[in-house]
């Protein structure tokens, strides 16, 4: 990673600032790790900047994937992520962070890790500034009860109330900033349908009880109708998936909507069903399995959030076979074409919403004066054409704490 100059000055960008304004032609000068000044630049605060001619291009700020898995190991086999040695399994990790970064992404939220502590050391490191990527919320190993995992190997089991709370504590103990619960079930294990709720009221509530005793959020596997309720009901702070929400659970997502999100990682069900079938998953098998029916449920309930004013953020399960690690950005595009969410809104979700979630929204995704200076410079609008942000070679520079991560911006 270069070192820049304390100063760099954008000249002549489209500022795209996720506050919801359209964008408009400006300056944006950052000083250190921070925005300085947005739109019109005084002359003389930009004295010995470094000068980068933007020539109408998007500058945005950087993105988030809200669940986010560097230790899937971009295998069709769930099992062998147990497997993998624990000096391989980093080393994938470590370059699966770099992977978000060279892909626009600043801020990443973890979503369990495959072994107890590659999320807590990948986060340290990146900290450290030893190796490049986003900015980190580490998990560890999501915990289920006896019979409810999802792959045995890389989960922790806790049943009842008391076990529950001991996980928690041990999770804590060894550094991770939220603790994941697996609630239901999921088709492609063959056994464990979505539809079931594996966990009783007792444990939820124990496990969210104790993780917020000790200042620690709670996010969750829950497909089912019922599993959303119990995470609302006990306080689960991000719901992931949330496929088959009925009413009941829509009304309660939206009395919550001011301190829940929900990450529902549409592009696991859409590459599941149409895009595994060269990794032994033919469409016929992922449709039998009901994950046509799941699709199409979820879309009509993302889409009735969205609605509602229910937090509804990208990002979720990159790093299978059939969701490799690297096409983050195509979350953007399903929120657009299947949930109805405009351009502008499905940024907003990626930049304003994932400062929100990433607990720092006064200074992390916004383009404006006193946040940190995670930039994307983009040949293109993203507005016009959301895929554009699928196009490493449109993403001209990346920034992360005003440090090139990558730096071809004065290029034609």
């Amino acid at each position: 990673m270069s070192v820049p100059a304390s100063k760099t000055l954008f000249r002549d960008v489209s500022v795209l600032d996720s506050t919801g304004a359209d964008p408009y032609r400006g300056d944006v000068l950052v000083d250190h790790d921070r925005i300085a000044a947005v739109g019109a630049v005084d002359p003389a605060a930009a004295a010995g900047a470094r000068v980068i001619d933007g020539r109408g291009r998007t500058l945005m700020s950087g993105l988030c994937d809200a669940h986010t898995h560097f230790t899937w190991n971009n295998s069709g086999d769930l099992d062998g992520l147990a497997a993998l040695p624990v000096e391989e399994h980093l080393l994938f990790a470590i370059e699966s962070a770099r992977s978000y970064l060279d892909s626009g992404y600043t801020m990443c939220l973890g979503a369990a890790s495959a072994k107890d502590r590659l999320d807590v050391v990948c986060r340290d490191v990146i900290n450290a500034g030893r190796f490049p990527g986003p900015r980190y919320l580490a998990n560890g190993p999501e915990i289920a009860v006896t019979g409810g995992e999802l792959v045995k190997g890389i989960t922790w089991f806790a049943d009842g109330p008391e076990e529950m709370r001991k996980a928690v504590r041990r999770l804590i103990e060894i550094g991770v900033d939220q603790i994941k619960l697996s609630m239901t079930g999921e088709e492609i294990t063959g056994t464990q349908r979505a539809e079931d709720t594996y966990m009783s009221d007792e444990e939820v509530a124990a496990a969210v009880t104790e993780a917020h005793r000790r200042g620690k959020r709670v996010c969750a596997h829950a497909r089912s109708a019922e599993s959303v309720k119990m995470c609302v009901r006990h306080g689960v702070d991000i719901v992931y998936h949330a496929s088959f929400t009925d009413e009941e659970g829509m009304d309660l997502l939206e009395s919550a909507k001011d301190w829940i999100f929900v990450a529902p990682g549409v592009n696991w069900l859409v590459a599941t069903l149409y895009e595994a079938a060269d990794f032994g998953y033919p469409q016929e098998a992922a449709e039998a399995a009901g994950y046509k029916r799941e699709l199409e449920t979820a879309t009509a309930a993302m889409i009735e959030m969205h609605r509602r004013g229910i937090r509804v953020l990208p990002g979720g399960d990159y790093g299978f076979a059939w969701t490799p690690h690297g096409t983050y950005a195509r979350d953007l595009q399903h929120f657009v074409e299947r949930f109805e969410f405009t351009p502008m809104e499905a940024i907003l979700a990626a930049t304003a919403q994932g400062g929100e979630i990433m607990l720092r929204p006064d200074e992390l995704g916004k383009v404006q004066p006193g946040y940190l200076a995670d930039l994307l410079l983009v040949d293109g609008d993203p507005l016009a054409d959301i895929t554009v942000l699928q196009d490493k070679g449109k993403l001209h520079a990346i920034m992360k704490d005003g440090k090139f991560h990558k730096e071809t911006a004065d290029r034609p």
